[in-house]
């Protein structure tokens, strides 16, 4: 798979409406912008936001390999249409 259907597969799946609902999308960026406000002037601001997305980073590719490449459901997540419509690996 070159990179560049492997970036097109992640997008899919990234912006899928059944990946995750409303309602935990929005919930989920008013945390991370009510917690980047509160530690804003925090000496260790950085710290914590690189430290936050080594750890993004480090779930996304558990999951990613718990669903081997996003194709089975792993962890109550159901929507494949998204990984079944990517180019196939060769």
């Amino acid at each position: 798979m070159s990179v560049r259907d492997a970036l097109m597969l992640e997008a899919r799946v990234a912006f899928s409406r059944k990946a995750q609902p409303i309602w935990f999308r929005v919930l989920k960026w008013a945390i991370a912008i009510g917690v980047g406000w509160y530690l804003w002037r925090d000496p260790h601001f950085w710290w914590w936001v690189l430290a936050a997305l080594g750890l993004a980073v480090a779930v996304h590719l558990v999951w990613r390999t718990k669903t081997k490449q996003w194709t089975q459901a792993w962890g109550g997540w159901s929507d494949l249409d998204a990984a079944r419509r990517a180019p196939k690996q060769k």
